[in-house]
């Protein structure tokens, strides 16, 4: 439960060693940068500008190379490709690959100009199939498809609307270029439009097609100068030669994607050297030296000073932060917890002052978490699916692996409280040992069933709630007395615990609580009393003391007053924790209508094959619902009611200076 303590660590080393300090110090990524320097009349910055560019520009190139390969000849992955994690390659393999990286490009740039090709090929081959599709109905025309005439006849072809026969032709022609003689043949028909020939003398040429234009007549869009039949024949051979071109680019571009691991290297490479120029452009230099500034965990400031003051002429200097100074973030907690630190971050990282949380809410988290899912053999499928992934897998992300482990440990959870209630896939063995073997078996709960006494789980659900709330509202105490804000502890924090301790003994032996429970709880007079008494204190406590930073006598009772309303807030967090005995019912009983489904085919072969197949589907749904479910409604308890008492957030997360690698990693060839 503890953010790490940063330093502020700055080197001023020689120029000479620039290269080699900053490449080391990104290696470690342990320090962010964070300069205090500005320039002046000594110290310049240089302007990196282009050489980053360059680089962020060749690693997008390859990248794209990779893309492509992707796209032709994809990477054979297993479906677990998500968790096996970056590549680890030897030091060796790289050096190589970056002795090769302009070649490299060459080869990215290679890919890039293969694949233009490509989509020119697929676009010429659309296009001459378009043609293709345009001289069908025109191949029973055994001239050239565009207009030819003799020294006194005069042929164009044309199109008219559906429908139009040669006699309809004719009659326009008749009444509309009466004087001309023109012989008309249809090529073809189709549904929306008639392919036409129309022969004429030349000087009655214009007034032909006029007279057909006013009934819709149009020229073809594309001529020829060969028979459509012949045209035809050239463009579907034009057609082959593309799709052989395609063939030949498909196979240039599998003889390229043995280059693929060298490219993800050289990717990486271009990458890291980016990064690093960005960083390299921001240092203040003068003529022999250089200075680097930023964030370093106070546990790894011992180990850089001693490596770089051993192995260069520099000074570092290392010291602690400024009061006001709000220094990035990194949690560190013990094995089991730091698995949840996903949690925390989804929320917010602890801003400077405030307590890592992660500790306290995971114990909490496992716990709402297994009693919202509440299956045993739910819990345990969980628990082994991950378990295996995490053993089977160990070069999976870090945020991948504490995922899996959190539900690791939420499966246990689940594991330990189904048996607590007796489920196992619901009512499974009941519904089984009646169904297939004639006498029901029932494996008793260690604790109770949820579904035979639900208000039982009900009060249970509440009572965890109020723990966690109360245990929200301790801390909130606990950062006040280390702040040394006394007062503040008692009135935001003791007046309340006297207030909703009060509430809570005078609710116990009521007739409400009665009801809900199903027993009855009496308290001697006394304690009857003290519960009443510490309630008045607590609200008469708070109607005086929570608005104490006005002076105004009459506006301080008012905050006070309104503070007080906030104990309708404290119901609602409480009632909120009702959502365990919801999730935790609705896996029971979701479950077992899936068994009674099952229940009710014929006991033969048929039926028990239909048992098995609805089994194993319902229960997987069931199980990928309710899993769903309890992780978000366990956020939401941490979230919402918990944090709200005492967390706020904000933090900025750590940003080190190190090696973003896409595709691999690079293995260490010493270490400090």
């Amino acid at each position: 439960m503890a953010v790490l303590k940063m330093q502020r660590i700055s080197i001023c080393a020689l120029k000479k060693d620039r290269k080699a300090i900053l490449e080391k110090l990104q290696s470690m990524g342990v320090l962010e940068v964070n300069h205090v320097i500005d320039e002046d009349e000594d110290f310049k910055k240089m302007d990196t500008a282009g050489q980053r560019m360059g680089f962020e520009k060749a690693a997008a190139s390859v990248d794209q190379a990779l893309a492509i390969l992707e796209k032709y000849i994809p990477e054979d992955k297993s479906v677990f490709a998500a968790l096996e994690g970056k590549r680890l390659v030897e030091p060796e393999e790289e050096r190589r690959v970056q002795e090769e990286r302009r070649e490299l490009l060459k080869t990215a740039k290679t890919i890039h100009d293969l694949d233009r090709e490509y989509a020119e090929q697929v676009v010429n081959i659309t296009k001459l199939r378009n043609s293709i599709e345009s001289l069908k109905p025109w191949l029973a025309l055994d001239v050239p498809l565009k207009p030819a005439d003799t020294k006194r006849v005069g042929m164009f072809l044309g199109t008219m609307p559906g429908g139009t026969t040669a006699e309809s032709v004719y009659g326009i022609l008749a009444e509309k270029a009466s004087e001309a003689e023109a012989d008309v043949h249809l090529i073809s028909s189709e549904q929306s439009m008639v392919y036409l020939a129309v022969l004429c003398l030349k000087e009655d040429m214009p007034s032909v097609e006029d007279a057909l234009r006013s009934a819709g007549f149009a020229r073809p869009s594309q001529t020829w100068d060969t028979v459509p039949a012949v045209q035809k024949e050239k463009l579907e051979q034009q057609i082959a030669d593309c799709q052989d071109k395609i063939s030949e680019i498909k196979k240039d571009i599998e003889g390229l994607s043995k280059q693929r691991e060298k490219l993800k290297i050289a990717a990486d490479y271009y990458r890291v050297r980016a990064d690093k120029y960005a960083v390299l452009g921001d240092l203040p230099q003068s003529e022999r030296t250089f200075v680097i500034s930023g964030y370093i965990p106070k546990c790894e400031a011992p180990h850089v000073a001693d490596y770089l003051a051993a192995r260069y002429d520099c000074m570092v200097d290392v010291e602690e932060l400024k009061e006001d100074e709000e220094a990035p973030v990194i949690l560190k907690n013990n094995p089991f917890s730091m698995n949840m630190e996903g949690i925390v971050e989804s929320y917010g990282l602890p801003h400077k002052g405030e307590l890592d949380p992660t500790t306290i809410m995971s114990f909490f988290y496992i716990f709402f978490f297994g009693m919202m899912l509440s299956d045993a053999a739910y819990g345990a499928i969980v628990s082994i699916v991950c378990g295996i992934l995490v053993w089977k897998f160990p070069r999976m992300s870090d945020s991948m692996k504490k995922s899996l482990k959190l539900f690791f440990y939420c499966g246990l959870s689940t594991l330990v409280w189904g048996i607590l209630f007796g489920g196992y896939f619901g009512n499974i063995v009941d519904i089984v040992s009646e169904k297939f073997f004639g006498t029901a078996v029932t494996v008793p709960a260690l604790w109770f069933i949820p579904l035979n006494d639900p208000m039982k789980l009900l009060v249970f659900s509440l009572l965890f709630g109020v723990i966690h709330l109360f245990v929200g509202l301790g801390i909130k105490g606990y950062l006040c007395l280390r702040d040394g804000k006394a007062m503040d502890f008692f009135c935001d924090v003791v007046l309340w615990f006297l207030l909703l301790v009060g509430l809570i003994f005078m609710l116990l032996p009521s007739d409400i609580f009665a009801s809900i429970a199903q027993t009855n709880i009496v308290f001697p007079g006394w304690l009857n009393t003290a519960a009443k008494v510490l309630a008045v204190i607590g609200a008469s406590g708070i109607v005086l003391m929570s608005g104490r930073e006005n002076k105004n006598p009459a506006l301080r009772i008012a905050l006070g007053a309104y503070d007080l309303y906030n104990i309708t807030g404290w119901l609602s967090d409480a009632l909120s924790y009702s959502r365990l005995l919801a999730l935790g019912l609705a896996t029971g009983v979701i479950a077992s209508v899936i068994n009674q489904m099952g229940s009710m085919l014929p006991n033969n072969v048929v039926g028990v094959i239909f048992f098995i197949v609805i089994f194993i589907v319902g229960h997987a749904l069931n199980l990928a619902i309710n899993l769903l479910g309890a992780y978000v409604h366990t956020n939401r308890l941490q979230f919402v009611e918990f944090f709200g008492k005492f967390y706020e957030g904000g933090g900025r997360p750590f940003a080190p200076f190190k090696e973003n690698t896409k595709y691999a990693d690079v293995k260490e060839e010493t270490i400090l």
